[in-house]
């Protein structure tokens, strides 16, 4: 499985991207991708307009809740890789990731480069 972050569902969305290139080829092979709700939320602020929320929304039709533990091992992320401002979402997703065992798919890898030590592991494309 293939967890899409917010920056990586925003650019698939626009053609003949790496992004959009690389989320063809794994729907091509069949392989599940889904978001956080956490993500999902965070793609839902916009702005967009309701063709790619319809798209988004059947590209990635599963959206995996944030639970408790996610919750903890969030904080744990948080304060291992240094308290840094504005990284609590991406410890979020990477939480979720981590617990569900899916590969994460990001526009931005520097954003979780500090998270893989912990069981991290970034989808190429």
């Amino acid at each position: 499985m293939i967890l899409v972050d917010t920056s990586f569902l925003i650019r698939a969305l626009v053609k003949a991207t790496a992004e959009d290139k690389g989320l063809r080829q794994w729907l091509a092979r069949g392989e599940p991708i889904a978001a956080s709700t956490i993500g999902w939320a965070e793609f839902l602020c916009g702005p967009l307009d309701p063709a790619e929320f319809e798209l988004a929304a059947t590209i990635v039709a599963d959206r995996i809740p944030f639970l408790d533990e996610d919750a903890a091992m969030a904080a744990r992320l948080f304060n291992d890789t240094g308290r840094r401002r504005g990284t609590l979402i991406d410890c979020m997703i990477a939480a979720t990731a981590i617990r569900i065992g899916a590969s994460l798919a990001t526009a931005n890898p520097k954003d979780f480069k500090k998270v893989a030590p912990f069981g991290l592991e970034l989808a190429a494309y």
